[in-house]
């Protein structure tokens, strides 16, 4: 069983509850891989193995008892440092914690520990969870298994380039700006951004350790090696967190077809205000087409109500009003500048970033507003279709670039420098409208650096756009390990 690195969560735990393969031996398998491996690729930083070892022994004794903990008994995770895990240590990438080790894991963690997963390592993010790359001063870089001088994404980069690498069973990251779709994206593997709220964010660093507040816009949601995989992860993760559970639970409904010939699609693949890659186009398309091939009905015109542009500004707007705050003042300032210099039809990524950064109580009203309305327009489009196919990033992996000012870096499309932080702009319309997307691995390019499909559903119907991800792993193969793995 030499290929056990790369089979699914779900697999896995079969064979554990079989007794097929004890939880011992796999951590082992697990921990070897990596020791043999991840000197090139840097995913898997702060470790516990003899703490792992030592569960995974308990897990098996307690199997021959015939007790069985949870649906992950036994089953070995590593888990992004973004969050808190008892007894390890959790920096969220920031040297201020480098010697933070928590009593109590984050919430979302603590659900999968309850359900008998072993974490055994923490993966690496950038600062505060803060790049679509992974790198900090405390861990380094890491480097994407498909293409070692490029990133595997971020901020979940750790987390996509250790399961793309075989080096856990599972993973579980977080999502503002596409931190879980990006890098399942750019290393091949299934990952879901869910339905707003319905994840706690509890043990999250950023904020600081011991903070209860949840930011709007950003969610906790899995990364995995199959589709199954994300549906198991999520029913375990999600539920109503500390302040909520005396008076609500969560009732997901069911995916809305279960095969593609009961599927209504759109295809929005191309958008002039945000070209993508020609290859990446081409597998996208390709894909969809292969969906349409098994049944499932496509309108490639179809839109909501609103424009890419239109989303996009209400979106970054939203987005820099929550990432910029607590900056310091004289970031607050520079800001403030800009904005009392900017053209009033002015859209660059340095004005919006500019006017979500300083905006008073009574501006974000409006912005909030404008959300309300792009919500309601998303859900009068999904009486009419069940899912939304779209590019997840412009490009497939690109080099690293850590210059510290994201306005100095440029990304190559079709032969054409474009704004680095443009990579915001196919992630903004699920995040800001609050709605569950998925992605699935889709392809390689002629390069072989994989290429994923973004699947964005209604809001609370989570369940819809992960069967869509599971048939594309039907039709299309799924999850395919790096060449030479």
């Amino acid at each position: 069983m030499t290929d056990l690195h790369f089979r699914s969560a779900s697999d896995l735990s079969r064979m554990i509850r079989r007794r097929e393969i004890g939880s011992a031996e796999l951590t082992d398998h697990f921990i070897a891989w990596i020791e043999k491996h991840d000197p090139k690729i840097n995913a898997v930083v702060a470790r516990d193995f003899d703490g792992a070892r030592k569960a995974a022994k308990a897990a098996d004794a307690a199997l021959a008892r015939g007790e069985l903990q949870g649906p992950l008994h036994g089953l070995p995770f590593t888990i992004k440092d973004a969050y808190e895990v008892a007894g390890l240590t959790s920096t969220g990438g920031n040297p201020v914690w480098k010697d933070h080790v928590p009593a109590r894991s984050a919430t979302a963690i603590e659900r999968l520990q309850r359900a008998g997963a072993i974490v055994f390592g923490k993966t690496n993010v950038p600062y505060l969870s803060g790049d679509l790359q992974s790198f900090n001063e405390i861990y380094g870089t890491t480097n994407n298994p498909y293409a070692l001088d490029c990133g595997p994404g971020g901020s979940s980069g750790g987390s996509a380039a250790a399961l793309a690498a075989g080096f856990t069973a599972a993973e579980f990251g977080s999502d503002i700006g596409g931190s879980i779709r990006t890098p399942a994206h750019l290393c091949g593997v299934f990952g879901h951004k869910p339905s707003y709220g319905i994840v706690p964010k509890r043990g999250h660093l950023g904020p600081a350790p011991g903070n209860l507040h949840e930011s709007d816009l950003s969610v906790a949601g899995p990364l995995a090696r199959s589709a199954e995989d994300l549906g198991l992860l999520l029913d375990i993760a999600a539920g109503p967190g500390w302040a909520d559970a005396a008076g609500w639970k969560l009732d997901l409904p069911p995916a809305r077809a279960a095969r593609p010939r009961d599927l209504r699609v759109a295809v929005w693949i191309e958008d002039s205000f945000c070209d993508i890659d020609r290859e990446s186009a081409a597998l996208l398309t390709d894909a969809a087409r292969a969906l349409e091939a098994a049944g499932a009905h496509l309108d490639w015109q179809a839109r909501p109500d609103f424009t890419l542009a239109e989303i996009t500004e209400t979106y970054l707007v939203l987005l820099h009003s929550q990432t910029g705050a607590g900056m310091p003042d004289s970031v607050r300032a520079r800001w403030a500048e800009i904005r009392r210099n900017a053209a009033p039809d002015d859209r660059s990524h340095q004005v919006l970033q500019a006017i979500g950064g300083t905006m008073n109580v009574a501006e974000q009203l409006v912005w909030k507003e404008r959300q309300a309305q792009l919500r309601r327009k998303w859900q009068d489009f999904f009486k009419s279709y069940d899912v939304v196919l779209a590019p997840v990033l412009m490009r497939p992996a690109f080099e690293h670039d850590h210059q510290s000012n994201w306005h100095k870096r440029v990304l190559d499309v079709n032969g054409i420098q474009r704004h680095y932080m443009d990579v915001l702009i196919w992630a903004g319309p699920a995040v800001v409208s609050y709605l569950p997307a998925s992605v699935a691995p889709v392809g390689l390019t002629s390069e072989g650096k994989p290429v994923g499909i973004q699947i964005i559903g209604p809001h609370l119907e989570d369940r819809t756009t992960i069967a869509v991800a599971g048939m594309f792993e039907e039709i299309l193969g799924g999850f395919k390990p790096p060449k030479g793995w």
